[in-house]
């Protein structure tokens, strides 16, 4: 399948990028090159190749719902520039 220049002024305004009569010879051969890929690809034999499963078809696996506290204060803290107690401590901001 090949673009005429019609076709690739319509493309342009839908996708809303403004070509000047200039560069619609060029937009349009390297869109002639991407429809030939999808061509390529039309001739790849895939008989007997199972459908991939897509995230419509596979239910999503869940983990429990369980609340915790991480058990990880120590590592947490150690980032703290200071700290006071198990708490960060910051500079007051607000008299």
């Amino acid at each position: 399948m090949s673009l005429d220049l019609a076709t690739t002024r319509r493309i342009a305004k839908l996708a809303r990028i403004g070509l000047a009569d200039a560069e619609l010879e060029t937009v349009r051969q390297k869109l002639d090159g991407i429809l030939g890929w999808f061509n390529q690809l039309s001739e790849v034999d895939v008989e007997g190749v199972p459908p991939m499963v897509g995230t419509e078809m596979e239910a999503l696996r869940q983990r429990e719902d369980v609340v915790t506290d991480g058990n990880c204060q120590a590592a947490v803290l150690s980032n703290a520039p200071e700290k006071s107690g198990p708490f960060y401590a910051v500079p007051k901001v607000v008299e």
